[in-house]
């Protein structure tokens, strides 16, 4: 173990200095990072959901400042065309386009993928990044907590239905835009949608987002040989729209010590740009380096073989993927 593996792991232990911009800055530097702008999307075509603002926009503009093609997905088309509109004057790059669809519906998922089957010949980044924390529970039109059905079940439908066009396209790479929350949910496939009653905004999310990374493992390794390489990644604690509206008092409190939006963005960046994570498929990153997907024992007991079967399966159902 060198120097900047036992100063990684003495930043890991307190959440607190390693998902602000403390655990950023100091691995930056440790590791000796490749800047960004050195890499070269040129010829690339991403599709990012979630890209209108926070995390998703900012990781959209740095994919347009190193010369890919980005297709902007956010629920409404007129927030869409402002946001490529301010993109391609902020980058100079006019390959941004844009399709409208609310990844909990599954309809409007099956049109996206169409649109983007039609439209382009190649994709070769699929970003998962669409979603919210909600204070009160509502529905997606297939009766799916929306939570689940936005987070989950759509990304996950959308991955199977692009599946082969990335594998074309290869190396092609999926990745899911998680969240630290997660490690305080375990995996249990019953509970996975909150009821009414029981409903909490934070809970389900976490719920939400412990499905995310297991589902990005097990794409991982049942489809091994497709030329996909499938990554999950959590941005630390970034001061975003999305924590401004879900979380204000944490905001207030930790507000010196978030990160900004290409701290937050920077590890997304570089899993779509650098050649490092095509080996290390079905990952969880923070920072440019592996992580567990668990913190606590509680959690870790929870994923079973068993579980995890459960998950696909009911995903599988739920979504209608068809998969080969």
């Amino acid at each position: 173990m060198n120097v900047a593996d036992i100063a990684d792991k003495v930043i890991e232990a307190p959440i607190v200095t390693s998902f602000t911009k403390l655990g950023y800055l100091a691995r930056r530097k440790l590791d000796g990072w490749t800047p960004i702008d050195r890499y070269d999307l040129t010829g690339k075509v991403i599709l990012v959901t979630g890209a209108t603002s926070g995390l998703g926009k900012c990781a959209a503009a740095q994919f347009g400042r190193l010369g890919a093609s980005v297709i902007v997905v956010g629920r409404s088309a007129d927030r869409n065309q402002d946001v490529v509109d301010e993109l391609v004057e902020l980058t100079g790059n006019d390959g941004f386009g844009q399709v409208a669809c609310d990844t909990g519906d599954l309809d409007q998922v099956r049109a996206l993928a169409a649109q983007v089957l039609a439209d382009h010949a190649r994709l070769d980044v699929l970003v998962h990044n669409a979603g919210a924390l909600s204070a009160e529970r509502h529905e997606a039109p297939d009766g799916t907590e929306q939570t689940v059905a936005s987070q989950v079940v759509g990304p996950f439908l959308l991955t199977s239905l692009l599946l082969d066009r990335l594998a074309e396209s290869a190396p092609g790479r999926v990745i899911t835009m998680s969240s630290g929350g997660m490690y305080a949910a375990g995996l249990t496939v019953s509970k996975l949608e909150m009821p009414p009653g029981e409903y909490d905004g934070t809970d389900q999310y976490a719920r939400a987002k412990r499905a995310q990374v297991t589902l990005n493992e097990m794409w991982a390794e049942r489809y091994p040989d497709r030329g996909v390489s499938f990554q999950a990644m959590h941005p630390g604690w970034a001061d975003t729209p999305g924590v401004e509206a879900a979380l204000p008092g944490f905001r207030k409190v930790m507000g010196p010590l978030l990160r900004d939006a290409e701290q937050g963005a920077d590890t997304l960046v570089w899993l779509a740009a650098d050649d490092e994570p095509l080996t290390r498929n079905g990952s969880f990153w923070l920072d440019r380096r592996i992580r567990s997907i668990h913190k606590l024992p509680t959690t870790s007991r929870s994923d079973t073989p068993e579980r995890r079967a459960q998950l696909w399966d009911w995903v599988v159902e739920r979504s209608g993927a068809e998969l080969g």
